[in-house]
């Protein structure tokens, strides 16, 4: 039986085109002509030995293989960076200082600073999880090398902007808020302390649709707020990434709700060219974060399979 030996240069085309939304934007990035792109992915299912793709409506979209060989290509591509990294940057010593927003501090922090340290073990990182006003502060005042924040219009000299992403109504995973739009009670909202994005994003959308609205909890902190909305106390507001299992994000037609904005998410930097150190830490998060969004928000999926329908 053949050994099969995947291109990993066929492999981060095709998971840059996931991550970007659109093969044609990756080729850009790649530094290749759209055709090259075509044909890697072409390659790409003859050494697979399956369909990577699959027609869905007026496009195309990853068929259950495409989905396992995405998973399997982010891993790859994931361990040859780290490796070349390790070999190349051996002597890469010094101190960083980061930021995260409360969604990220579970889910993608740990990951982050174990790709790093396995690559970078003489490197200290002091890492804050906060909120927005203080990432802000912090960066702004040199008190943080890197800071990952929503987007609340304010621009920092060294910003960059990953993504967008959907906000959503959260419930419990199990059972349901004892509310319905038809009951004539104002919704109960569960909420982090003011001042938050998304709640005031939540507030005004209610407001403009002429729903009635109430706190019914207020948590300092992102893990009494997933407490609350799991026990039913209200409906929550966050984004896709970094749910526990206990809550699940609610479909708004089904429940009455009105539609939310998106929220973009930005990398601060505090120096327009960070040290070696933080570069380095902010090219790794930068790829997680792209990973993290693309797997939270599956419909982001489609526009990049769109490319060559």
């Amino acid at each position: 039986m053949r050994r099969t030996i995947f291109d990993l240069d066929v492999l981060r085309t095709f998971a840059t085109g996931m991550e970007l939304g659109n093969f044609a934007r990756a080729a850009d990035r790649l530094g290749r002509s759209t055709s090259a792109v075509s044909a890697q992915l072409k390659k790409l299912e003859e050494q697979a030995g399956t369909p990577i793709f699959r027609k869905a409506g007026r496009g195309l979209a990853l068929t259950d293989a495409g989905e396992t060989m995405l998973a399997y290509a982010r891993r790859l591509l994931e361990l040859n960076d780290e490796a070349a990294a390790a070999v190349q940057s051996v002597e890469l010593e010094g101190w960083v200082r980061l930021g995260l927003q409360e969604d990220f501090g579970e889910t993608l922090l740990p990951e982050v600073l174990g790709r790093f340290a396995r690559a970078h073990p003489k490197v200290r990182i002091e890492a804050r999880v906060v909120r927005n006003v203080e990432l802000i502060e912090r960066v702004t005042t040199g008190k943080l090398d890197l800071a990952l924040a929503w987007s609340d219009g304010t621009l920092t000299p060294h910003c960059e902007k990953i993504a967008e992403v959907p906000m959503r109504w959260i419930g419990p995973a199990d059972g349901a808020v004892d509310w319905n739009l038809g009951s004539g009670e104002p919704v109960p909202l569960a909420s982090l302390e003011a001042p938050c994005l998304l709640r005031t994003a939540a507030t005004k959308a209610l407001d403009t649709a002429g729903i009635p609205w109430r706190l019914a909890f207020v948590s300092p902190s992102l893990g009494g707020l997933w407490a609350a909305t799991a026990a039913g106390l209200g409906i929550s507001i966050r984004t896709p990434i970094g749910l526990p299992r206990k809550v699940k994000p609610l479909v708004a037609a089904d429940t009455g709700l009105p539609d939310l904005p998106s929220l973009g998410l930005v990398l601060h930097r505090s120096e327009a060219e960070p040290g070696p150190a933080a570069a380095r830490l902010a090219s790794i998060m930068l790829q997680s974060v792209r990973e993290a969004v693309a797997d939270a928000v599956p419909s982001a999926i489609q526009p990049a399979a769109r490319a060559y329908a």
